[in-house]
């Protein structure tokens, strides 16, 4: 087979990763890739939105699969413009991404079908927003309603900071078009836990759970990042919770997906919250977390190409996902000032120090080479570090060990993924 990713992060590095080891795999392209992706595949200068010129260079190179990573080119309708000149794509179609590309769509969706997520109202009014707000209870949630990479999401503890928000988001338009909706949302708590699935339509089938950390810095403080880290599989995602959540949640968000004619093939990733009340539905994304993939994908099995193709075939009913019996950590290697104002062109070393070492992994997320064949930062998140361990201890423990192994300047990296885990 010949492949094309389209995506130039390290959840694409994952999958470009995992998708060499695959037999059946004689060529990889990305596009556009990254310096790490580089090592596996080769990279095509196209940008990701550019559907044009990916669907001309696959029409060219004879693909047989093109596997579109990110959530921008799903939404606006990736799959459906390589299937409209007779190529194979693995990811939903426009109208199933809106799944994640829309906030309140999946809030309608959830609230037609009893599946279980927070209490809401949806404003296209700041007036309103603001006016609901006088007599919300709080903490309050806020959500853009469109794609905001990962950051739409203000968590409000007071009226002040709720305002603030709205101001934000819809008057400040900080995250562009994506904050002419919001969704505010009742603030949960309990455990947040993140499940990624594979979907044919009808049939859907769990990977191993994770748990990502999203705030920017040790303890849960700062701002809200893309994911500095993360571990699977999560101890608190149970034999029990799952039963629930395959009954209540899974199967019928794949169901509710066809009953709107919105048939969803791909990427389902559900990001829970595991409340008091029993498992509740946080958000939808219509792709793989990242960084989730890049522990998730090191952990399993199965040959990727073949459930790829049976999500697109409609044959996952034949398919049994396998994962080892281990636990694997993620730590992001970032640029210093991530998620707001960073410094990028620092040469990185040490890459050497991966090689041959079994259960190490580094995936690339913003690299480039410069100008002189060096592997140079390009990005807010730089590299994930990755490593497998027998128990999630042991797997921490291997992450932070191999993180020493990397050096550029300007590296930061919070110092307590998985930390909780290890006390617990």
């Amino acid at each position: 087979m010949k492949v094309l990713i389209v995506g130039g992060g390290g959840r694409e590095h994952a999958i470009a990763w995992k998708a060499v080891q695959s037999p059946r795999v004689e060529k990889l392209y990305c596009a556009p890739g990254n310096a790490g992706i580089a090592q596996v595949a080769e990279c095509v200068d196209i940008g990701v939105m550019d559907f044009d010129a990916q669907v001309a260079f696959a029409k060219e190179h004879g693909i047989d699969l093109v596997i579109v990573g990110p959530d921008d080119p799903l939404a606006a309708g990736a799959v459906d413009a390589f299937e409209a000149a007779g190529i194979r794509a693995f990811g939903p179609r426009k109208n199933a991404a809106i799944l994640e590309g829309s906030k309140a769509f999946s809030k309608d969706l959830m609230k037609k079908y009893n599946i279980p997520t927070a209490g809401y109202e949806t404003f296209d009014s700041p007036e309103e927003a603001l006016a609901y707000i006088e007599h919300a209870p709080m903490p309050i949630v806020l959500k853009a309603d469109g794609l905001a990479l990962g950051k739409g999401v203000l968590i409000c503890n007071t009226r002040e900071e709720a305002k603030d928000g709205v101001k934000t988001l819809m008057l400040d338009k900080q995250f562009g078009s994506a904050g002419d909706r919001i969704v505010v949302e009742e603030f949960m708590t309990g455990r947040e836990v993140s499940v990624l699935s594979f979907v044919d339509g009808k049939t859907i089938k769990i990977m191993t759970s994770a748990q990502d950390h999203k705030r920017a810095k040790d303890g849960d403080q700062g701002l809200n990042t893309g994911g500095m880290g993360t571990f699977s599989p999560s101890p608190f995602y149970t034999e029990e919770v799952d039963s629930f959540c395959r009954n209540y949640i899974y199967q019928p968000t794949v169901d509710a997906m066809r009953a709107e004619g919105r048939e969803f093939q791909g990427i389902i990733f559900f990001g829970l919250m595991l409340t008091e009340q029993g498992p509740k539905v946080l958000e939808y994304n219509a792709r793989f977390g990242d960084p989730e993939t890049q522990v998730v994908l090191p952990r399993m099995k199965n040959d990727i190409m073949d459930v790829f193709e049976a999500c697109v075939d409609g044959t996952l009913d034949q398919v049994e996902l396998e994962f080892e019996d281990n636990a694997a950590v993620c730590v992001v290697l970032a640029s210093a000032g991530y998620p707001e104002h960073y410094e990028k062109g620092y040469k990185m070393t040490g890459f050497e120090n991966f090689k041959d070492k079994d259960g190490y992994y580094v995936f690339h997320a913003g690299s480039k080479f410069d100008a002189e064949g060096n592997i140079v930062t390009n990005g807010g998140r730089v590299l994930g570090v990755t490593a497998k361990g027998a128990t999630l201890k042991e797997a921490r423990e291997n992450a932070y060990k191999a993180t020493e192994w990397i050096e550029f300047g300007n590296k930061y990296m919070r110092h307590d993924i998985g930390k909780a885990i290890d006390e617990a």
